[in-house]
């Protein structure tokens, strides 16, 4: 398989992983909020999202994280096992991509807790949560993109300034959502 293949098939694994990352959290957002509905509502809104969770990350995230490792692990085979040990933003991007799959992980546990009707975290705590995964892609993106030791330097900075911003936009729309109830 050339190298531009496997990278597209990677990039496409990534993408679906993702696509994953970014939905559960969401869908554990509308569950936790759920429970301050009254029955039969909160109970069929509950089982309806535990169907939905188990369905996404069985079915999308599972294989998703899975392919994307052995399609990475494949290019770095390809591309950088000569020069892996030079290659400082490649194990900087391993580490972020670490990152995303405990990340992913603590989502499976999520999942179950919110089963056995333990809500471990708030609806607004599970908002700040699901920024995590676009701080995290964000970084592995400059991260790719630059490679150099002074591009990432400074895509790390933003990378920093980024992660503010968004959790600054998150609290600022809870206050705005908190004054117009």
């Amino acid at each position: 398989m050339s190298y531009t293949v496997l990278k597209s098939i990677h990039i496409i694994f990534v993408v679906s992983w993702f696509a994953g990352l970014f939905y559960l959290p969401r869908l554990l957002v509308y569950h936790a909020e759920a429970q301050g509905k009254k029955e039969p509502e909160k109970g069929i809104l509950s089982k309806q999202f535990e169907k939905m969770e188990k369905i996404l990350f069985n079915a999308i995230m599972i294989p998703a994280m899975f392919l994307t490792w052995m399609t990475g692990l494949s290019l770095i085979y390809v591309a950088w096992l000569s020069s892996f040990g030079s290659q400082g933003w490649l194990h900087l991007k391993l580490g972020f991509v670490v990152a995303i799959t405990i990340y992913h992980f603590v989502c499976r546990y999520l999942i179950l807790q919110f089963r056995q009707g333990n809500f471990v975290l708030s609806g607004t705590q599970l908002r700040l949560y699901n920024e995590i995964a676009t701080i995290l892609l964000v970084a592995v993106v400059f991260l790719v993109v630059a490679k150099n030791t002074l591009d990432w330097m400074y895509g790390l900075g933003g990378f920093v300034i980024f992660a503010i911003v968004i959790m600054a936009a998150v609290t600022i729309v809870k206050k705005i959502r908190n004054k117009s109830n």
